[in-house]
């Protein structure tokens, strides 16, 4: 059986490894991106590479679309030569974007009226993660339209899970990367106050890492911190982007998330000096540049 014809928008640290996956998988793959020269490496695995996020999605029967933010994608769908209007009839959309709530119920309204049915499916998952296939895919939407979308999905993720009507996929993305933000900005704190305490930094880390504040986020990003490597898995620019998200998304709901303040104020630190276009993980050098208090 054939496979369907799939439109990809967006070919940044996540979005290339999804594409190659999709390619690997067999599936006939049209990429768009705003800087084209991104899309050379794919199209010499045998992508058709678009002009415009229009002309990539006429004929494809599942558009998915992984871009940095609301206006980024905005512009995809919805801009001059956007994605929306040039869909075909049929087709399923697939944001999975990390983008507001509000967002997704725009963009899912506007396609039911022109007959389109829009999943949001944003990813857990970094750059290591996109390159292997072992994405976690988070879907809101109808049933019968992810059942379309699963065998693509599937190529691309070791997990997907359904979690409601649209847009509880992007509600859930931003709980998530709020609790990573804050720990990220936390673990940045502790790992500068452990540099200057006199401890041994490495068998201190070992005991945290092992213990009950230990997770796969402290592991991953006190390397990286201690390694000073801020090689790009998640740019930090956009974890700035969620959190500033997830506050807003919080409030509708009448909470304050004050801990994604502080961490937030942090991330915008960082990217005050320079670091926006880094890993995540770099949120620790401003700390470590800043003069300890004292006589």
């Amino acid at each position: 059986m054939a496979k369907p014809l799939v439109a990809l928008l967006g070919l940044g640290t996540m979005g290339s490894g999804m594409a190659k996956n999709l390619l690997k998988a067999g599936f006939p793959l049209t990429v768009y991106n705003r800087t084209a020269s991104k899309a050379q490496p794919l199209a010499a695995l045998g992508a058709r590479v678009a002009s415009s996020p229009a002309e990539a999605v006429a004929e494809a029967e599942l558009v998915f679309s992984m871009l940095a933010d609301d206006p980024a994608s905005r512009e995809a769908w919805l801009g001059e030569h956007g994605a929306l209007a040039a869909a075909a009839p049929g087709a399923i959309l697939i944001e999975c974007s990390t983008v507001t709530p509000a967002w997704i119920a725009e963009l899912g309204a506007t396609a039911r009226a022109r007959g389109l049915e829009l999943l949001d499916a944003p990813v857990t998952g970094s750059r290591t993660q996109a390159e292997t296939g072992q994405l976690t895919f988070l879907v809101g939407g109808p049933e019968a339209a992810l059942a379309l979308a699963t065998p693509a999905l599937q190529a691309m993720s070791k997990e997907i899970v359904h979690l409601g009507p649209r847009g509880a996929g992007a509600k859930l993305k931003l709980l998530n990367n709020f609790l990573c933000g804050v720990q990220i900005a936390s673990l940045a704190e502790g790992l500068v106050w452990l540099e200057r305490s006199g401890l041994d930094r490495d068998r201190a880390l070992e005991v945290l890492r092992k213990g009950a504040p230990g997770s796969p986020l402290l592991a991953g990003i006190s390397a990286r911190m201690t390694a000073r490597d801020y090689t790009v898995n998640f740019l930090l620019s956009l974890m700035a982007k969620d959190l500033q998200y997830a506050q807003a998304a919080a409030a509708e709901t009448g909470v304050d998330l004050t801990t994604a303040a502080n961490a937030h104020s942090l991330f915008e630190r960082a990217m005050a000096q320079g670091y926006a276009d880094k890993d995540m993980s770099g949120v620790i050098e401003p700390l470590r540049d800043a003069t300890p208090d004292g006589p």
